[in-house]
Parts: structure tokens; sequence; C-alpha cells
């Protein structure tokens, strides 16, 4: 009977001891029911790396007699012997289609994506996704909500924003009663929409009575792939969650067509469900973040300069900061207060590449990672060859806007870039090349500093600009009238909150220095 209904899409739920359902959203070939005793060890698991290693580990050894695990077996004997860390050129083809945490190229792969925050307010954005009966494959929280921005709370009490929050989340807030913000990664658009329908109704703006052909086609064709539901409550908690489908967030990680949901993972987020294909894509994402960052960065740089640079990336061409609806300190308000996270999100990266290095004496100290104080030297090598290879590894869709725009400032005949293009192609399957920069690479890594930062900051522009601003018009309609304006309006606050404290730094910056000019004139006249 397996065999029979083996290409029957479906979904098989899982019950808890509490009778939660949870759904494993696989073929039917590969879905199985599972025991209370392995719900509640999937449960009770404090790590997402530990959650979905035992839930893949116990549908492997569940699902070993169909035919897609057969396949996966194949895949996965080859890779037991993995080395504890990835090969220096894991970057050069990654196989995107790989389906289990043991197909990474190494042992420990992508640990630094997983941030560590308190457990008990993890357990509770845990229990918010159990809430969903849907079938979420990838979650992520992140913002605010979760990484506070500001050093010290405001007046507002968390019970203004969430109805009845859970202990840890007050505590954790400090106060600030922030919403917290979700993505989920889904495998099939429609059926988890048409599920979470049927479910929570009442968090989907009129669109939801259109249907979830409607609400999975305005996702999918309007602007990043994203369908947003904000100010919902779910376990006394105010939170928005988006809902894109993998492959659109694998292809956006892996290619930056967009930068929409690859800008928001650069930087520090929460990982509560994890995805073996996605930690890959994502590690892509950061590494070109890096190699990006790099390339606008000159020969000697701080922590917090890369960090900035790549915390900024995602908001250049972003309509939001040209409008008066964002706090214009944002960047540096995220790194100054994240810059233990960035250092753990960036630093395995950095140390793995060739021609970056940390060159400050505070880093030879054993603790230094977790010292917040510290804001090490860094340099990179300016050789035209290595920071041609730099540009040649950079996502593909990104990397295609580059060449085109100085193939126009370079005035290269069409017929010659064209070629140019074909032979440093990725896509041909019957080549299997090193990805290293040739002469036209080189030629762009030895531009002017402040020529290739220019070029590089119009391209991102242009690949945030228009999706960005799409997405926002489509919240209009996603969110509702009602909720769009308080949104609006809770971002209006944030930005005069934001001026108001530029404000006042400038003043107390102005007053030290008068302090400061005191003295000397006083020993002026008194030298005189």
């Amino acid at each position: 009977m397996w065999r029979a209904l083996g290409n029957i899409p479906t979904l098989v739920a899982l019950r808890s001891a509490a009778k939660t359902p949870v759904y494993i959203d696989r073929p039917f070939h590969d879905r199985w029911w599972l025991s209370a005793k392995h719900v509640r060890a999937f449960a009770s698991s404090t790590s997402s790396d530990s959650f979905d290693s035992k839930a893949n580990s116990t549908l492997s050894r569940l699902s070993t007699s169909s035919p897609a695990a057969q396949s996966r077996a194949t895949r996965t004997s080859q890779s037991r012997d993995r080395p504890n860390n990835p090969p220096a050129d894991w970057d050069e083809h990654p196989d995107l289609s790989i389906s289990t945490f043991s197909e990474l190229p190494s042992t420990n792969f992508g640990f630094n994506q997983h941030m560590v925050i308190n457990d008990e307010f993890k357990e509770a954005l845990r229990q918010i996704l159990w809430q969903f009966r849907a079938p979420i494959r990838y979650a992520f929280a992140y913002g605010s909500g979760v990484f506070p921005q500001t050093a010290s709370p405001r007046s507002s009490s968390s019970s203004q924003v969430h109805p009845k929050p859970s202990a840890a989340i007050s505590t954790v807030q400090g106060g600030q009663g922030k919403m917290i913000d979700f993505i989920f990664g889904v495998s099939y658009t429609q059926h988890w929409h048409s599920l979470n329908l049927q479910q929570h109704r009442n968090h989907y703006s009129a669109v939801g009575s259109l249907g979830s052909y409607a609400v999975s086609w305005i996702q999918d064709k309007w602007g990043a792939g994203v369908y947003f539901n904000p100010f919902v409550t779910v376990n006394g908690t105010l939170i928005k969650y988006g809902v894109v489908n993998l492959d659109t967030l694998c292809k956006d990680l892996s290619e930056w067509d967009s930068l929409y949901l690859a800008g928001r993972l650069q930087k520090p987020v929460k990982i509560l469900r994890d995805d073996a294909r996605v930690r890959l894509a994502n590690q892509v994402n950061l590494l070109s973040a890096v190699r990006t960052a790099l390339l606008l960065l000159p020969s000697t740089f701080t922590e917090q300069d890369l960090y900035s640079t790549i915390a900024g990336i995602s908001y250049l061409g972003d309509p939001r900061m040209s409008l008066p609806t964002e706090n214009q300190n944002k960047v540096n308000n995220i790194v100054t207060h994240q810059h233990i996270n960035f250092r753990r999100l960036y630093a395995p990266l950095i140390e793995n590449l060739p021609n970056v290095s940390f060159k400050d004496s505070q880093t030879s100290q054993p603790d230094w990672i977790h010292d917040p104080s510290t804001n090490a030297l860094m340099t990179q090598d300016m050789d035209p060859i290595k920071r041609g290879n730099m540009v040649r590894r950079l996502p593909s869709a990104f990397r295609q806007k580059l060449y085109f725009a100085y193939q126009s400032k370079f005035q290269i005949p069409q017929l010659e870039f064209t070629n140019m293009l074909e032979d440093s192609s990725d896509t041909d399957p019957a080549r299997v090349k090193r990805r290293q920069g040739g002469r036209f690479e080189q030629r762009i890594a030895a531009d002017e500093p402040e020529s290739l930062r220019k070029e590089i900051r119009e391209v991102i522009k242009k690949t945030i600009r228009w999706t960005s601003t799409s997405q926002t018009l489509k919240g209009l309609i996603t969110g509702g009238w009602t909720n769009t304006w308080r949104y609006v309006s809770e971002k209006v606050a944030k930005y005069r909150e934001g001026n108001r404290k530029v404000k006042n730094d400038d003043e107390t910056q102005k007053q030290k220095e008068e302090k400061k000019e005191i003295p000397n004139k006083v020993d002026r006249d008194t030298t005189a």
C-alpha cells in the first residue's frame, strides 16, 4: 500500500502528549507516524541544531525502505567520514539540492549561524511556532524584539504591546514591549496558506477571503516572495510573521536576486527550526557579504567597520530609509548592541579567508571573542588578483549586474562581453572549474577604490530598490489599512526618536568639548 500511494502529496500529523499537531512536510513515502516518545524528544531539545538533527536521524531510520530515502542514503554514505571543519573550497560548487544535515561539508558546518539567547526566551519563541498546524520547515526570529538595539529600555511596558506575554519575553525585552518578527520557510506555499487559513483566518486581511490560491499568488508573484501577517497575537505575544517558499529563500541567499531575505540573514537572527539546504545557502550568503564588504573597505579597518558595512548592505536602496519612517541610526544601533553576535557570525568565516586577517594583539587573548569592548584591527590584501577572485565569487545574479555596470564603464564591445560572460558561467553542468577571477575581474578589482565602492553600492541599490518598494506596497494589501497605518505610525515614532537621540548626543559631545576647552583657556590666560 505504501508504494502504491508513494507519489501522493499529503501531510502526516504528529501528536505530542499535549495533542499539539506537528507536521512533517515531505512526500508521502517519506512520511511516517512517529511515536509520542519521538515527538517529546523533539520538543524537549534545547537547540535548533539538535532538534532537527534528531528529527532528521529519526526519520531516516524510520523511512529507509522508501525510494527517496534509499537515494538519500547513497549520498549520505559518501559523507560519513566528514571532517570537523569544512574544506577550504567548499563554496566552489555548493550542492543546494541536499536534504539532510549529514550531507553538509563538515560536521559543524554553519554552527556560526546559531546565536545564543536566554533558554527560557528561546523556549517561549518555540512555543509560538507550535501553535501553527501548517508545516514550518525553517524558522527564525529577528529584529529588535529579539536582539535589543538600545542600551536601556524605554518607559513603555511590555504589557502595553503584548496582551499576555510569558515571563521570559517580558524579562528579556526589559519592559520595552517590542513586537517579535518571524520568518517561516515552507515547502508548498498554497497548501501552507490553505491550512493556516483554516486555523488562523483572523491573521489575514480581507485578502484571506479570496482563498489560499490568491494568497499564494500574491506571495510568490509580487515583491520578494514573502507574505507578511503583522500585528497578530499568538500565546499572548504580539508577533509579525512572514511566509516564504524554501526555494525562493535559498535562491536569494545563494544568488542575491533581491537581497530581501539574504540581507536579513546577514545580521544576527535566532534560528528556531533549521534546514540543511537553507543552512548551506545561508553560509554562502554570509561569505558573500564578507567579500562584498571587503571590496568596499580599505586595506586597514576595524571589526566595527566591517560589521557596519555588512549590516548596511540591506538598507542601501530601501525606500524606507529615504522616508521619515526609519531610524537613521539603525545600522549603528544594530552593530553596537550586537557586536558579539556579529563576531560569532563572521569570525569563523574571516579566519578561513586567505586575504583578510585580524591584526590585533587583543585577539591573542583566549576569551577575546566574548569581550564586547574589543574592536579588533583587521587588514586585507589589496592584490588585484586576490580581489579579482572575490569579484568572481560574488553571487551570480549580483555579479552579473556588476559586470554590466563595468561593461558600460570600460566600453567593452557586446560580442566580447557576451563571450566573457559565457566563459565565466556557473551554470554549465559539463564544465567543473574553479571560480578564479580572470582579467576582467582583476580589472574591476584594480579600479580606483572610490569608483569601485560607488559601482558596488549602485548595484546593491538596483538589486534592492524595486523588490523592496514592491514588497512595501504589497504590505498595504496583505496587512490591511488599519495595520499598515499602525505600522507606519510606529516607524515614524522610531524615526523621530532616533533624531532626538542624535541631537542629544551632539549636544552632549559639544558640552564635553566646551568643558575641555575651559581649562585650556585658563592655562593660556595664566601663561600670558
